[in-house]
């Protein structure tokens, strides 16, 4: 070790017995581990520069900052000691100091997952000496005659570090480094040996054992003790009783994954996070990435390790996409996968992959998560919410903690289930709302003037659709084990006949919200884009237990025709797509025609319900005018009954012969009378360019 010449009244220390650790009384922390290391990193740089300089003296004159370095490690034991033994000797000094800490330290972690020497680690943080201290900028700024530079160039450390590698110097270790994503160069147009290198910033602070939350903004690490317990969660006894055995199979083989499927939202990442725990490790949860070319894996790899923490990949995957998870790097644990219900995964780092599937929770168990999060507070409501919303368990427990606050909202101390439908509401459902549009949806049967088959045919369906959970019970085992929660209805009918007012109705009557699938938004002219965008509407409507209406079905629904062109291949195979998806639906799909005959056969047989919406007959007709005409008019019974019998309007066309007489009525002044009625009717008779059957009246 150099004497520090320009203090000349300092005082040096006897030097320790080798037997006797001069790091025994430092405490015991990641910080404490990093600092040591780090000093090995300075101690190599203190004496490349005073060599380059000639003189200790030469030096600390131009860098006094460095006498309080040189102060520091002298303290430590290495007062008097050459270059080549003061190295060393720190090393195993370091060495021996490790070996008393059970604990995690950052960077031991990291040097054995990723087959780093202490030379390695040295040189790392060498590169790195500016993070710590900026005026290790200006000592490179010097040696590499670069003002300009303030950080060291692969030249400059092949120069100070090479000679603790002689086999093949820096330049092997250096490369090494990036391509772990351990550092990265910061000009890369510059020649080879003027490439400048920092660390990557998330990797230095996890390296000095520092764990915040949001490590970047595509990654958010979890401490194990904030994760939850395997056991306190909401599970099918035949999934628990397999993922208690999870955590020795993962222990046993290193590098082993972890995938579990279902919907969004529905428990994945929170059943991974409590494997993790389980292994005695956190969570670093990750969003994608997709490509394996993506700079972000290269990180990913060292930051669990650093971390203590299992890698948790999501992936959002369409039909027929898949994702390609490569072997991290610098990590030698198990990685778990969150994955939907499509899609599929490749690489070496899902080559052996353990998969399990969590559907979505039945009634027994919502009632334990509305039971667990909202407590006393469901106590008169608990049975009919549980039945009523089939909803994953992430939104159940989202939307319990807002239906207590909607509760408080209007005074009361107990929820009702009015207040947990608004909560629903409040679930995320913008993306729902990107590819489809909330109709307002309320009223009852009564709204409705439809021939008395018709009207038996939708409430049958409202029952199909109130025991759609419970019916697989009570048919045979071998027909049961088919039938999923999903109902799908057909209503066809010309135009104006009421399809969609009863849709609406359908929703108001089971008190589901009502979205109407908006084609502009799905329909893409590019290849499998179509596709695509049906899955995330339906994977979406599944996950917030929402109505979904198709209206105007045969855009989508048609016929598959024979192959004469490319176009005609692509049709056939979106047909063929919906046919598939329209199987495996577990929600409430209602479908609205008026050209059945476009509509593939396929389509039909598929449906659980088929509504037949015929013209209304006189009967209909006339109560259609009741129901449309407001209770103190002034139509004469006569005129109104011979436009029900002799006018064949549909339930569209009434409509708007009603608005026409309102409108009317309200320039005058009075309330709508016969001339106002006799005039709207003339007028939608114009409209279709027919002959009006009435005798005009004066």
């Amino acid at each position: 070790m150099i004497e520090p010449e320009p203090n000349e009244n300092m005082s040096q220390p006897e030097r320790k017995c080798d037997k006797e650790s001069p790091f025994a009384a430092l405490p015991a922390t990641p910080a404490t581990h990093f600092r040591l290391c780090f000093y090995a990193a300075v101690l190599c740089a203190l004496e490349q520069a005073c060599a380059a300089k000639g003189s200790p003296k030469v030096l600390f004159k131009q860098f006094p900052f460095l006498v309080g370095y040189h102060n520091e490690l002298a303290t430590h034991g290495l007062a008097g000691r050459s270059l080549g033994e003061s190295l060393g000797w720190w090393f195993g000094q370091v060495a021996r100091w490790e070996q008393g800490q059970p604990d995690h330290l950052p960077l031991r972690a990291l040097c054995e997952a990723a087959g780093l020497s202490r030379q390695s680690l040295a040189l790392l943080l060498g590169i790195g000496l500016i993070e710590e201290d900026v005026r290790f900028g200006s000592v490179f700024e010097l040696f590499q005659r670069r003002p300009a530079q303030s950080r060291p160039t692969l030249g400059l450390l092949e120069a100070w570090w090479g000679g603790q590698f002689p086999e093949g110097g820096a330049r092997p270790v250096l490369r090494r480094l990036l391509d772990l994503g351990l550092v990265q160069v910061t000009n890369p147009e510059a020649p080879r040996l003027g490439q400048a290198l920092q660390p990557v910033a998330e990797l230095w602070e996890a390296m000095r054992g520092e764990r915040s939350s949001a490590v970047t903004p595509w990654a958010r690490h979890h401490a194990g003790e904030e994760l939850p317990e395997l056991e306190g969660l909401v599970l099918p006894e035949g999934v628990r009783a397999d993922l208690r055995a999870v955590p020795l199979i993962l222990r046993a083989a290193p590098g082993q994954a972890l995938v579990l499927r279902g919907p969004p939202h529905n428990g994945r990442k929170t059943v991974l996070a409590a494997v993790a725990r389980a292994l005695g490790c956190g969570v670093l949860a990750v969003e994608g990435p997709n490509r394996a070319d993506d700079e972000r894996w290269k990180r990913i790899g060292p930051l669990a390790t650093l971390l203590k923490a299992m890698p948790v990949f999501t992936f959002a995957l369409g039909p027929a996409e898949s994702a390609e998870v490569p072997r991290l790097s610098g990590y030698d644990g198990p990685i778990g996968v969150a994955l939907g219900p499509t899609g599929g995964l490749c690489g070496e780092g899902v080559g052996r992959a353990l998969e399990f599937t969590l559907d979505m929770p039945g009634p027994e168990a919502r009632r334990r998560l509305w039971s667990l999060r909202a407590g006393a507070s469901l106590d008169g409501a608990l049975d009919a919410v549980s039945d009523r919303y089939r909803l994953s368990s992430g939104h159940i427990w989202r939307s319990a903690g807002v239906a207590e606050d909607y509760a408080r909202l209007a005074g009361r101390a107990r929820v009702e289930a009015d207040d947990v439908r608004r909560a629903t509401r409040a679930l995320n459902r913008q993306a729902l709302e990107t590819l489809a549009t909330r109709v307002s949806a309320d009223g009852d049967w009564s709204q409705l003037a439809l021939p008395a088959g018709t009207t038996r045919e939708l409430r049958d369906l409202e029952l199909r659709c109130r025991h759609r959970e419970r019916i697989g019970s009570t048919v045979g085992a071998a027909f049961g084990s088919q039938l999923g929660p999903g109902v799908r209805a057909l209503f066809s009918g010309p135009s104006g006949t009421g399809k969609t007012l009863a849709a609406r109705v359908l929703a108001g009557v089971l008190r589901m919200d009502l979205y109407r699938l908006d084609l502009s938004a799905v329909v893409n002219k590019y290849i499998g884009e179509t596709e695509k965008n049906l899955n995330q509407v339906f994977t979406r409507a599944e996950g917030l237990d929402v109505i979904l209406l198709l209206d105007e079905g045969d855009a989508l629904l048609t016929q598959r025709t024979q192959v004469q062109s490319s176009n005609d291949r692509y049709a056939n195979l979106e047909t063929g797509y919906l046919l598939q998806r329209l199987e495996t639906y577990s929600g409430i799909l209602l479908v609205t025609t008026n050209a059945e005959r476009s509509i593939d056969p396929a389509f039909r047989r598929r449906m659980d319900v088929v509504v037949e919406f015929p013209p209304p007959g006189a009967e209909e007709r006339w109560t259609l005018w009741q129901l449309h005409l407001p209770a103190a008019h002034a139509v004469d019974a006569g005129l109104l009954q011979e436009v029900a019998y002799r006018c064949p309007f549909t339930g569209g066309q009434v409509r708007n012969a009603v608005l026409h007489a309102a409108v009317l009525a309200l320039e005058e002044g009075r309330t709508i009378g016969g001339a106002h009625l006799e005039a709207a009717v003339y007028r939608e008779y114009r409209k279709q360019g027919a002959v009006c059957p009435l005798r005009r009246r004066d």
